[in-house]
């Protein structure tokens, strides 16, 4: 059986170097890290605040009821920290928000007509598109700055996102950027098939498939082709490779197979993909990981990007999301993990029935929401809001039952107190990791930053 370097590089996610890398800036001083690690659960598609974290009037469905009289479809509901209300729907999460942080005040980016994989860019890179370097993921940036937890782990690891309508764009943001292939991520797009990624081919023994490496791997250095390459190029892919082959034949690997979770231990997570994605990332964690995307899996109309049937379809969302994101903060914390593991929680941007865009910024409108609602899938958050948004963290220094930010109580619910900006946001996590926001590498003789210009701020009182 003949091993095909496409089909070993994709199953072990790495890459095959990049046509230009920068040249790597002096470190700057280092800041005393709060978190080792850092997991990102991500709620693709706009995840409407006042009908999750930031809880406004409620006003129930009835037939003749009038849009602009409705900021939530759900009612609110007591945490263990006093001052903070969640919308109905997170029973799970509230009873453990005494271990983190809520902030609702995430401004985005006017970044004209409103399309997803602009703001999801935006959110994941801090940067604006378009641009004329690649920007790195943040996960790529803290795999940069902070190397590996575990030598037989990738320092970024995304799950959850299968290829989709807009899968090219998701590409544009979910790589190494200009920092090259090494930092980008191994990509696991369902957990439940995880161990594949990290298994021999079917079929072949671990000792026949070390001897077809390792034959692969000479006639590839033989190869006229490999010998062009530039020698920076010819040491990237020949580490990436080593790096896939170390990972493939490590105990870590154990971590990738949810069979062998206890039914117990699993059964709090559930079924649905992004609580395996959940459980998957506890695993990972365990075993070094450095940083963890888990995503909700975005596709066009689906899940969080909620044009139409708002309440009912956030009414099972939120089932699949709120025991498992507060069983991964219990589980954490039971094994002494989560005061070095920062769990983030965040969205592109929020939602509102009648607001597209900002009030003092709007744009043109992408769903017809009637004045007087008598049909019950316009009763909902529908349109795109990018004035205020919620992001959750826990642990990993992240201020314990701490609320940063106010907003409006009546529409427009924008931020009226400590906007939190997504180049802030970023350097509160980068400083969680000990990582300043003026890391950086030179590009073309100039420096490219981990925040916008260098210019990011740690948002005050969120780290504790």
């Amino acid at each position: 059986m003949k091993l095909n370097r496409r089909d070993f590089l994709k199953c072990t996610a790495a890459g095959v170097g990049v046509s230009t890398l920068p040249a790597f800036a002096k470190p700057e001083r280092k800041l005393e890290a709060r978190a080792d690690t850092v997991i990102l659960c991500w709620m693709a598609g706009g995840m409407a605040s006042t009908e999750t974290f930031d809880p406004k009037r409620y006003t129930p469905f009835e037939k003749g009821l009038k849009s602009d009289q409705v900021l939530s479809t759900f009612p609110a509901i007591d945490t263990s920290v006093d001052p903070i209300k969640l919308c109905q729907g997170f029973e799970h999460v509230a009873k453990v928000m005494d271990r983190g942080t809520l902030i609702r005040t995430q401004v985005g980016a006017d970044l004209g007509h409103i399309l997803h994989s602009r703001h999801q860019y935006h959110w994941h890179t801090g940067y604006e598109p378009p641009l004329t370097v690649a920007a790195p993921h943040l996960g790529a940036w803290i795999a940069h700055a902070r190397g590996r937890n575990n030598p037989a782990l990738p320092a970024f690891i995304d799950i959850g996102q299968a290829p989709n309508g807009e899968s090219e764009e998701i590409k544009a943001f979910q790589t190494g950027g200009c920092l090259g292939t090494e930092y980008g991520p191994f990509t696991i797009d369902d957990p439940a098939n995880a161990i594949k990624a990290v298994r021999p081919p079917a079929g072949m023994s671990p000792v026949r498939f070390k001897a077809r490496y390792q034959n692969y791997l000479r006639m590839l250095k033989a190869s006229p082709d490999f010998q062009k390459g530039g020698s920076r190029k010819r040491e990237e892919l020949l580490k990436s490779m080593d790096e896939a082959f170390t990972l493939l034949s490590s105990p870590a690997s154990k971590a990738f197979d949810l069979s062998l979770e206890s039914e117990k231990s699993a059964a709090p997570y559930g079924k649905g993909k992004f609580g395996r994605g959940c459980l998957l990332a506890r695993r990972l964690c365990e075993v070094g990981a450095r940083f963890i995307e888990v995503t909700s899996d975005y596709g066009p109309f689906k899940r969080w990007d909620t044009h139409e049937n708002g309440h009912t379809r956030l009414r099972e969302l939120k089932k699949q999301i709120d025991q498992p994101l507060a069983q991964l903060v219990l589980d954490l914390e039971k094994r002494g993990l989560l005061k070095r593991t920062l769990i983030v929680l965040a969205t592109e941007f929020s939602r509102d029935m009648l607001v597209e865009g900002k009030p003092d910024a709007k744009v043109r409108d992408q769903v017809n929401q009637p004045d007087v609602i008598n049909d019950l899938k316009f009763y909902g958050m529908h349109r795109h809001f990018t004035a205020a948004g919620s992001v959750l963290m826990f642990g990993g220094g992240a201020s314990r039952g701490y609320l940063f930010g106010k907003t409006a109580d009546e529409r427009p619910c924008k931020t009226i107190k400590d906007p939190a900006s997504i180049t802030d946001i970023h350097a509160t996590i980068l400083q969680a990791m000990g990582i300043p926001a003026t890391h950086h590498v030179m590009v073309e003789q100039r420096p490219f930053y981990a925040t916008q210009d260098g210019n990011g701020k740690p948002l005050r009182g969120v780290l504790g």
